[in-house]
């Protein structure tokens, strides 16, 4: 296996070289507003003229599969490149040191991460299935060998945590580069879902509504079975939309709400934010060139680098300049306040589902279905042979095998 954030090809490409019949959003030509209108006759979402900077798309698919620039592709994105940091004491009570929460296999004999990737391939071929990991997780055995059996190209590698607002935008110019016209659907890597089948028949709802109308981003909601102030909220519209079933438009987004406001939402009918969307990746990106336009220049560049021998500086000068950035908190917020029509919320019906991100909340799970925490020793036998990757695991080029990253994983 081969660990890169280059494009499929890992060479720099003739972007131009095969021209749309139309002009599409990544043409640098346009000068308009990148938008969805109704139209008057038919009711249909129509494009207007784009504003977006980035090249033409590639056409050439992940591991030299050719794609037209109009093919719709569904592919996924699996957030895993936080710390988890709260969770930390309990994970070193398990016996399992500073392990990241999403490589622990708290319950059986795989790591939530393992559970994430699993499920995403119920609905998406695994070469389709980007995940975003960071570099300094390289260090942990367990890490090297979860992600050792992932297909050519899958794992983006950023070189610092960023919050979810980078994390999700990383991923997305490498598919917008290789997939322009792909649906997404992102998954976080640290979340507990008993129903899995179920949870995935939604997804698969909301792919076919995003379909239906391609200026949504639909939010999958959990209804609450408590007041949770660490969790975001969604209050859908009573309003029923007709691109899908039991969806509604949402008006009111919280992310961590105070105890009382809580209260207040769950009363209301509010759901708990899941933070499993579904989206047009164009979509997304002319979003976020309205609400994070900082953000978006400075992803513009990294998208030009991929697949260049400047790709590895780039990537990391970008990211020396950048801020942490909560996704929900500073993106879906703000969109939901300014342009509520966008947000579509679907709420998943009878699913018993958590975000880990406390040992209470694992517990209280894991007292739900009869289970205890796995603790350290009963983890599978480890394989050197599976890390021979290591040492050609480029960064974005040539200097990753160097890191001190590696060099210290090496001595464990």
């Amino acid at each position: 296996m081969r660990i890169r954030t280059m494009s499929p090809s890992g060479s720099t490409n003739d972007l131009n070289a095969r021209k749309p019949k139309r002009r599409p959003p990544g043409d640098e030509k346009s000068s308009g507003t990148f938008s969805f209108v109704e139209d008057a006759e038919g009711g249909e979402f129509v494009e207007k003229e784009s504003t977006f900077h980035f090249p033409i798309a590639d056409v050439t698919g992940q591991n030299g599969t050719s794609h037209r620039n109009e093919d719709e592709v569904f592919c996924g994105i699996v957030l895993a490149g936080g710390e988890g940091k709260r969770l930390q004491p309990f994970i070193k009570s398990l016996g399992k040191g500073t392990l990241p929460k999403q490589y622990v296999n708290f319950i059986g004999s795989r790591s939530m991460l393992e559970h994430t990737l699993e499920r995403a391939e119920k609905l998406i071929p695994p070469a389709r299935v980007l995940t975003v990991i960071t570099e300094p997780h390289l260090r942990y055995p367990e890490v090297r060998q979860q992600c050792s059996g992932r297909p050519k190209d899958t794992l983006i590698v950023q070189p610092d945590n960023m919050e979810t607002g980078p994390g999700l935008l990383f991923p997305l110019m490498h598919l917008y580069k290789w997939y322009p016209n792909s649906l997404v659907l992102v998954l976080p890597s640290d979340h507990f879902v008993w129903q899995e089948d179920r949870l995935m028949d939604y997804a698969r709802l909301a792919c076919m509504a995003v379909k239906r109308d391609p200026a949504r981003l639909i939010l999958l909601g959990v209804k609450p079975d408590r007041d949770e102030p660490e969790y975001g909220y969604l209050l859908p519209n009573k309003k029923r939309l007709a691109i899908g079933p039991d969806m509604s438009e949402i008006s009111w987004f919280i992310e961590k709400p105070d105890p009382k406001t809580a209260r207040r939402l769950t009363r209301a009918g509010g759901l708990w934010n899941t933070m499993i969307m579904v989206f047009k990746t164009k979509t997304m990106l002319h979003w976020v060139s309205r609400l994070a336009p900082r953000l978006y220049q400075q992803f513009q560049q990294v998208y030009e680098a991929i697949g260049t021998p400047s790709e590895s500086d780039v990537v990391r000068k970008i990211y020396r300049g950048l801020r942490p950035m909560n996704f929900s908190k500073e993106f879906l917020e703000p969109m939901a306040r300014s342009y509520p029509s966008s947000l579509v919320v679907l709420p998943v019906r009878d699913l018993l589902w958590s975000d880990w991100g406390t040992a209470s909340r694992i517990m209280d799970v894991l007292a739900k279905i009869g289970k205890v925490p796995r603790p350290e020793g009963s983890h599978r036998r480890e394989d050197p042979e599976r890390y021979q990757f290591v040492g050609q695991l480029p960064f974005n080029g040539g200097d990753f095998s160097n890191s001190q990253v590696v060099r210290n994983s090496r001595r464990k």
